[in-house]
């Protein structure tokens, strides 16, 4: 499977879940994206999905932003902890999106998950509370983001 991964703010590419996601034998696409100006962000990660026309595009905290704000056709989206109403201007996401987030962040609020689910017009399912803090990095939130990946890209809902 071939994964864009954006990362979050004051983040760089090959942390954690971009490795994880590699070290499962996907490829992933893990572009730099510019912390002080989204809009640059934005248009590297346009850039990549365009040329490489991924099976998903994951994005964590400011990365869900992102994708959240790129043209990305049907492709889905999994949205870690996803940072929406920090960046960009996206207040909705598509119905083929998944988002994991932990209630435990302390820096995006799990409410901002559950109003996206609402306001997307998303299941309930489609919001996946784990891990035990906002980095997502421990191994059952690094799983529930592979099997997100594998689930949505083979069309299957949510649990």
């Amino acid at each position: 499977m071939k994964i864009l991964f954006l990362h979050g703010w004051r983040s760089v590419p090959g942390g954690r879940k971009p490795t994880y996601l590699v070290d499962h034998g996907h490829h992933v696409l893990n572009p730099s994206l510019d912390d002080e100006d989204f809009e640059a962000a934005k248009r590297v990660a346009q850039a990549e999905y365009d040329e490489h026309r991924p099976d998903v595009v994951v994005g964590s905290s400011r990365g869900g932003a992102v994708a959240m704000n790129i043209a990305s056709e049907d492709t889905p989206l999994v949205l870690l902890c996803p940072a929406w109403r920090n960046w960009g201007s996206a207040t909705t996401t598509k119905s083929n999106a998944r988002i994991l987030h932990s209630r435990a962040d302390d820096v995006i609020p799990f409410s901002d998950s559950e109003e996206l689910v609402v306001v997307s017009g998303l299941p309930a399912g489609a919001l996946v509370e784990v891990g035990v803090d906002h980095r997502l990095a421990d191994p059952e939130p690094l799983q529930a983001m592979l099997e997100a990946c594998t689930q949505l890209t083979k069309g299957t809902p949510e649990s």
